[in-house]
């Protein structure tokens, strides 16, 4: 009888993160993908749109890859799609019905024709030569979520996705039954969700939620303006009912959220289109027969809401008997900048409303501790790994795995690129491949480099210096005085002696290096730089971007 290969299973982005997400499952001639997500920059990442995942392992074995899997449509799961079409042959897309309509709008918008994506149901199956696959109803914050098992000649992988326990959803209900006949009939690896895994008790109901926000809307008499995520559908789902129940109609602001909107009503979440109207017919309503419903709930400086706080949006003015809701929670970083557009909604003397230990008006859509435990005893597995988090939350998710009795030497906590090995019920480390971030800058992939991300910093703390130089290469001569101009160095009008200090010290170097070597485009520029950066340092303190440029010119003196 032929022995097993092992299968392998690695994640490209996912680990020590929250974002990115990918898990690749490889057994001899057969690699799926799971996932393929964007994560969004730090601030030190100037100018970086993305952050995604090297695939330099799936480029290398592109012809081993049979499928990628989607769990769910969120950012974090779906955003990198575009990116890993443009590297790698994928032959087909499976993903949630919503998932689907979100990656066709996102390939649309980036002219790309891909057209394989077929619609993953709880009752779906795919079989491949080595793996099977089977899906699992799942509750998250967005509808059509999944967990996708895999079954090996190894054993059976169970993956979560993103996922929360909610005994009273305002969408399906987890598949908890599923679950369960899976873990008595035998799950080898677990790999569950993480993020909330530093947060103890059970996430709240989204129909807790629901209540607060009917109470908070029905009692208050002026104009409602609810900022929440776009891609919370289930979130804005009763948000619209609430409105209708009390007469209110809506004003959409936020190209994401008018974009969740209409994926809602094309998928019957929403059935009342009537309930949407603009500005101009605002104009004959009430305020008390108003909600304005919009992007901006983690401060971004551009969103609806913080165009309405700072005063600058062209259609809203707020008046102090309006009522703002933050209906979300600070994602970590987010906090000054929502902390700041609420300073200025109070200035402006309207009412605001956070979720706090005394408004439920948010709840997160993944599992806290308890739901995380719960999980664990369901399922039983053999062996686990946390993914989805920062290594303290995945951490903490193993020391929650040994509660529930998992063997510490049974959980793996692992990086991007560590490979777990599952072979014959057994599973083991098993080296590294190559995982890391690949920044993108508008349509370009991999281009901005930590080289540049380094520029680019020094730029934006010490500014850059061009001096322009017109050089006869014939008589190696300075045919007239450097021209020297800054940006984000210091005002050149009013440091002219600073500014001609800079142009006598270029054509010193210049007249220097002109006497004594022989004409040369890059020595001479790195010569300048050389020379020129000391002798800013010295005068200012501070060391900008020198960026010379040498126009040449070949004229024989008269």
């Amino acid at each position: 009888m032929k022995e097993n290969s092992a299968t392998s299973i690695v994640a490209l982005g996912g680990l020590g993160e929250v974002g990115k997400n990918m898990y690749v499952i490889t057994h001899e001639d057969e690699i799926i993908v799971i996932d393929a997500g964007v994560m969004f920059p730090e601030d030190e990442l100037l100018g970086v749109d993305y952050v995604i995942q090297d695939v330099t392992y799936l480029k290398q074995n592109e012809n081993k890859i049979k499928a990628l899997f989607i769990t769910h449509g969120h950012e974090d799961h779906i955003g990198g799609i575009p990116f890993l079409l443009s590297q790698v042959n994928i032959p087909i897309i499976y993903a949630p019905k919503i998932a689907k309509d979100l990656i066709d709008k996102k390939l649309e918008e980036r002219n790309i024709n891909y057209k394989n994506i077929e619609i993953i149901t709880k009752d779906l199956q795919v079989n491949f030569k080595h793996m099977q696959i089977e899906f699992v109803n799942t509750t998250h914050s967005i509808p059509d979520s999944y967990a996708i098992v895999v079954h090996t000649p190894n054993g059976v992988i169970f993956e979560t996705g993103d996922f929360k326990f909610d005994l009273t959803p305002i969408g399906p209900m987890a598949d908890i039954h599923k679950m369960a006949e899976l873990g008595s009939k035998g799950v080898t690896l677990l790999l569950s969700d993480s993020t909330n895994a530093l947060s103890t008790g059970f996430s709240n109901s989204e129909s807790v939620v629901d209540d607060t926000l009917n109470d908070i809307i029905g009692r208050h008499i002026g104009r409602v303006i609810i900022a929440t995520f776009a891609s919370n559908i289930f979130r804005v789902k009763h948000i619209v009912e609430t409105c209708k129940k009390y007469n209110r109609k809506i004003i959409v602001f936020g190209r994401s959220m008018e974009s969740s909107i209409e994926l809602a009503l094309n998928n019957g979440l929403i059935t009342d289109k009537s309930i949407f109207i603009d500005s101009n017919q605002a104009k004959s309503l009430k305020r008390s027969e108003l909600c304005i419903l919009c992007t901006g709930s983690q401060g971004e400086p551009l969103a609806a809401l913080s165009r309405i706080a700072n005063g600058t949006h062209k259609q809203i003015s707020l008046l102090p008997d309006d009522l703002v809701i933050f209906s979300s929670s600070p994602i970590p970083g987010n906090s000054e900048s929502i902390n700041r557009i609420i300073n200025k909604l109070y200035l402006k003397g309207v009412k605001v409303f956070t979720n706090s230990e005394f408004s439920d008006i948010h709840t997160s859509g993944h599992a806290k501790l308890e739901e995380l435990k719960w999980m664990l005893r369901i399922i039983k597995p053999k062996y686990f790994m946390p993914m989805h988090g920062e290594f303290r939350m995945l951490q903490q998710h193993a020391n929650i795995a040994k509660l529930c009795d998992i063997p510490i030497e049974n959980t793996f906590i692992c990086s991007n690129g560590d490979v777990i090995l599952l072979k014959d019920g057994i599973v083991s480390r098993g080296g590294v491949i190559q995982a890391g971030d690949v920044y993108v800058d508008g349509s370009r992939v991999g281009d901005v480099g930590s080289v540049v991300i380094k520029d680019r910093k020094l730029m934006s703390q010490d500014g850059i210096l061009i001096t322009i130089l017109n050089i006869n290469t014939l008589t190696r001569k300075l045919l007239i005085k450097p021209n020297v101009t800054a940006r984000g160095f210091v005002l050149v009008n009013e440091n002219q002696e600073l500014m001609n200090k800079i142009e006598h010290k270029i054509s010193d170097i210049v007249n220097n290096f002109l006497k004594t070597s022989l004409y040369n485009y890059t020595d001479l520029k790195n010569q300048i730089i050389l020379e020129l950066l000391p002798f800013i340092s010295d005068l200012t303190g501070r060391r900008p971007i020198i960026l010379p440029v040498i126009m040449e010119v070949n004229k024989k003196e008269d």
